[in-house]
């Protein structure tokens, strides 16, 4: 006979545990409809171990019925002293019945009583019929129903961890105590959570102390008269009707009035569907993807075949019609991964190997060569084939770029987890079938191998003909087929070309580096009084904060926090902290760039091949990583001079970089038909100075000090982000009446602009998204949130999306356009990098006077504004020589 044992759990509790556990965390857990999900994932997370490790027969999540029960009658003030509970979490109270529902979990509550007394009363219950009962809490107070049968489990570290709770645990931990005395001391010490307030001065050790020698409250009071005159006396006898009171708040009932009964809560599985249904509401993609897992096991196999050398035949024997493809490998990089398996889908048929030197054979060779394919992530699949020396024809369908167009979000780089976001439940994620990271391993089973990439082929034609027709219905067929699509192949080319890095300059930086850091190091020891570890942020809180005396912002359990915006405003205070800052500065320099860039470069060539990111951003902007050739600083004189590492593959050639200037002011001036901002670019006008005149309403060109055009290009470019008063002030250092008027008399200057931001936001909580020039979509789940920062950040996106997606469509253009210009006019120059509105090209000498011409030429005609696009180039020995 199978084990009788009730699982019995804290409802609001352990919620509560749950989202404080992810609490920095709470913005990113939303689901499409703007609510937070934060608390339910971590309950969750929370029930699927708890299901594993305890093995429950029956289950009951228990919650409060309201604040009033009957301890609030009996005294008032109980947990009146609590704070008010976060409406991100007030909002996810309602959805876990829902939660639990899908688990097939019995819940309950009771008026008048709180979950702890229907805990108590059922945990008597099951262990007079014989169960063995945990309880899961993340409050103490249920420790006191401890006994030979029920076992506490407090959680601790959110809901991750638990501390397990026995009579033998409890002795141990309270000096002999056992579990009906913690009543007794919770009545002496009094509880600050619950508001109730004890005997004066009575602590924990003195409790237990008396405990030891009394037994219990009643024990204490009866031998009052025995002990030795004191204040501890003195205080027991004026607070004796305290003691009593407590206890009877402390002491869990364990004989409420609950009409369910232990066959209640018998626990006989999950409801799939109801928790599909649930996970597919809140977003809960990993839970979907660990559900298909164990549904694939009883789902009826697919049908494939292993590819061999020997069975060829049965692929260049066929003409199909639709063709699918999937190239795995065992690591992101593809540049360097082992390409590991692929699978194929020639109509209604599976073919798949671990074996990829098939793919070199004549009849898969030429399948590639001259079918056209469906794929997932065609960048990827185009670099891994040519790492084999294969060609990828022609592509058709990319499951990843189709998705991100159609919901930036949906832009997961794991198939099984993007399919399921778009329906497709018959298939499992990448990280449920291979681990995640250190457990990463590609299975050495090949049915199960085999079988999940079977899957993901199956997966990119299932959903091909439903995503092609919600890119037809959102407009976006032409942003897929002549740009996202076409730009990956460009991109794809740009990675394998990489571009040289000259290791002996980096090294030579890295020694006056190293050098640098050295001497400001010393100086930092000389102002600080002593030596002490300058990256430990403990350390230097101490030197700053208590050793110099400088005024501290926030202080952690930790220590001081030493956060570079704490610093950025002690700056001018004392010497330490610039110089830390620049010391800050120069390490991440050294180590992420100079250091990062030499680990990475090819040995044979020198090379370096970062990896563009084309689903990432949420505006359509490219990224770059391994490593990122964005973000190297330019505002330090040390980050402009790493640029001189970066030189031509080729003796006799130079780096000739051609940026947009102030594209995305001038993509503002079209959106907005400002006819003043419009009027400026047309006539070739400082926009900055010109801007400075009318917000600083001055009559000349003349008047316009670089410092008001600083502040001027704050505002422009503020403006474009939709900032606000404060936030401008804090910018540019003046006061936010100021900042207010600036932005008052720009919006004068430019009613356009103004119009514009309005209407934007307007259109956005009509119809819960905007869209750029071409048509690139970014929703707005937060447009409508009662949260005001959520609601304020929504709102801005909505402004500055479309002029930043133009922006970044505008470059992806001119970068394809680019491409085929170098192929029509036969050129050798290679286009190598794109940062941000700049794309950098190394070509032979002779012919930079052509792509002078040329890429201008391309980079101006991209696309047709009511303004003109502006190009500026230049060209020298390395990237820096050519900025």
């Amino acid at each position: 006979m199978a084990e009788k044992k009730l699982l019995l759990i804290d409802g609001n509790s352990v919620a509560f545990r749950a989202f404080y556990a992810l609490y920095n965390s709470v913005d990113r857990f939303t689901n499409h409809d703007g609510l937070h999900t934060n608390a339910l994932y971590g309950f969750n997370t929370m029930l699927d171990k708890l299901l594993k490790t305890e093995e429950p027969s029956n289950i009951l999540v228990a919650f409060d019925a309201g604040k009033k029960t009957f301890r609030t009658e009996k005294f008032a003030a109980y947990k009146g002293n609590r704070n008010k509970t976060p409406k991100e979490l007030t909002e996810q109270l309602p959805y876990f019945p829902d939660l639990l529902a899908g688990y097939g979990i019995k819940s309950y509550q009771l008026v008048n009583f709180e979950a702890d007394d229907i805990i108590g009363t059922m945990a008597k219950a099951a262990e007079n019929q014989g169960y063995q009962v945990t309880i899961v809490t993340g409050d103490r107070d249920l420790t006191q129903l401890t006994t030979d049968k029920v076992t506490v489990a407090v959680t601790k570290k959110g809901v991750s961890e638990v501390e397990y709770y026995t009579p033998e645990y409890i002795a141990e931990k309270f000096a002999g105590l056992n579990p009906r005395q913690i009543i007794d001391m919770k009545a002496l010490v009094g509880d600050s959570s619950d508001n109730y307030p004890g005997v004066t001065k009575v602590g924990e050790k003195t409790a237990i102390k008396l405990l030891t020698q009394y037994d219990s409250v009643e024990g204490i009071y009866q031998n009052i008269e025995q002990m030795k005159q004191s204040k501890l006396k003195e205080n027991l006898l004026n607070d004796r009707e305290v003691a009593f009171l407590c206890k009877n708040l402390a002491e869990i009932r364990q004989d409420a009035p609950v009409e369910i009964s232990l066959a209640d809560t018998k626990w006989t599985g999950v409801d799939d569907e109801k928790l599909r249904t649930f996970y597919q509401e809140m977003d809960f993609k990993s839970f979907l993807s660990k559900m298909q897992v164990s549904e694939e096991k009883t789902a009826a196999p697919l049908e494939y075949t292993v590819l061999t050398a020997a069975n060829l035949d049965l692929i260049s024997e066929r003409q199909p019609k639709e063709v699918a493809f999937y190239l795995e490998m065992d690591g992101p990089n593809y540049h360097k991964a082992e390409l590991t398996g692929f699978s194929l889908k020639l109509d209604d048929s599976y073919f798949v190997s671990r074996n990829c030197q098939l793919l070199k054979q004549p009849a898969l060779k030429e399948l590639l060569a001259k079918q056209a394919v469906d794929v997932f992530d065609v960048k990827r699949t185009y670099v891994g084939l040519k790492r084999l020396g294969l060609d990828l024809a022609r592509v058709d369908f990319d499951l990843l770029l189709v998705s991100y167009l159609l919901d930036n979000s949906e832009n997961s780089n794991d198939l099984g987890i993007l399919a399921q976001a778009h329906g497709y439940q018959e298939i499992a994620s990448d990280e449920v079938v291979y681990g995640k990271g250190a457990k990463f391993k590609l299975p050495s089973d090949d049915d199960v191998y085999f079988e999940h990439l079977v899957h993901k082929v199956k997966a990119i034609a299932a959903l091909k003909a439903d995503l092609y027709q919600q890119l037809k219905a959102n407009q976006q067929e032409q942003l897929y087929f002549e740009m996202e699509r076409p730009l990956s192949l460009v991109l794809a080319e740009m990675e394998l070309a990489g571009i040289k890095v000259d290791t002996d300059c980096l090294e030579s930086m890295q020694s006056k580096f190293k050098e640098r850091l050295a001497e400001i190091e010393q100086v930092i020891y000389q102002e600080a009084g002593k030596e002490f570890n300058i990256n430990s942020p403990k350390q230097l809180g101490t030197v700053l904060f208590e050793d110099l005396g400088l005024p501290y912002a926030k202080k952690t359990k930790t220590g001081y926090s030493t956060a570079a915006p704490i610093l950025e405003k002690l700056q001018g205070q004392a010497p330490i902290v610039d110089n830390i800052l620049q010391y800050r500065q120069l390490a991440k320099l050294q180590s992420t760039y100079v250091e990062g860039l030499l680990k990475v470069a090819d040995e044979a060539d020198h090379k370096v091949h970062t990896r563009y990111t084309q689903t990432l951003t949420a505006t359509g902007r490219l990224s770059s990583v391994d490593p990122n050739l964005q973000n190297i600083p330019v505002r330090l004189e040390e980050g402009r001079k790493i640029r001189q590492a970066f030189v031509p593959s080729k003796p006799g050639w130079e780096i000739f970089s051609s940026d947009y200037s102030q594209i995305e002011l001038r993509v503002l001036a079209h959106i907005s038909g400002d006819e003043n901002m419009q009027a400026a670019f047309k006539r070739g006008l400082d926009i900055h100075a010109n801007t400075a005149m009318n917000i600083f309403n001055l009559d000349s060109p003349d008047e316009v000090t670089p410092n008001l055009r600083r502040q001027a290009k704050a505002v422009n470019f503020g403006i474009v982000y939709g900032i606000s008063d404060f936030g401008l002030a804090r910018n540019i250092g003046i006061t936010n009446k100021e900042a207010k008027t600036f932005i008052d008399n720009y919006f004068a200057a430019f009613p356009g602009v103004h119009q514009y931001m309005q209407k934007s936001v307007a259109l956005a909580k009509k119809q819960g998204y905007v869209e750029t020039l071409f048509k690139r979509r970014r929703y707005l789940p937060d447009i409508h949130a009662k949260n005001f920062n959520l609601r304020s950040f929504a709102e801005r996106t909505a402004m500055n999306t479309p002029i930043q997606g133009s922006a970044a469509d505008i470059i992806k253009v001119a970068m394809i356009r680019m491409n085929e210009m170098l192929a029509k006019e036969n050129l050798a120059a290679k286009m190598l990098l794109q940062v941000h509105d700049e794309l950098i090209f190394e070509a032979p000498k002779e012919e930079i006077p052509i792509l002078e011409r040329l890429v201008p030429e391309v980079m101006d005609s991209a696309v047709k504004l009511t303004v003109p696009l502006k190009v500026e180039s230049k060209h020298g020995r390395s990237w820096f020589d050519a900025k």
